[in-house]
């Protein structure tokens, strides 16, 4: 089942969660805020062929974060993004890999 990782006041995550039902796609939502991140899925997600599109470096939380912190890559990276889940670029959509980061109709058609 598809599952669109986000958080729930977030904009762009409401206009995706009201696509995909207006086409009768199931799914399941799961609130980066309220439930969480699992570590490894973060590292999963961060060697995917999606991982420099995680990070939303034009966000509110991303500009509040000194310039040693905006240096992180690796392990820093996914303790920094644990901390701020407000870090990832919303929504994520994963099947069994993820299969889009952020909210294009364009690019969800074909999947």
């Amino acid at each position: 089942m598809l599952t669109v990782y986000g958080i729930r006041q977030c904009d762009t995550c409401r206009k995706a969660l009201r696509w995909l039902s207006a086409r009768g796609t199931e799914c399941q939502f799961h609130d980066l805020r309220r439930d969480g991140l699992d570590k490894t899925l973060l590292e999963d997600w961060l060697d995917s062929p999606f991982a420099s599109q995680l990070v939303n470096r034009r966000s509110t939380t991303w500009r509040q974060l000194s310039d040693v912190q905006r240096q992180h890559d690796g392990k820093d990276l996914v303790k920094l993004i644990l901390e701020y889940p407000t870090l990832i670029k919303r929504p994520v959509f994963v099947d069994d890999q993820v299969l889009a980061v952020g909210f294009k109709p364009s690019e969800l058609e074909g999947l």
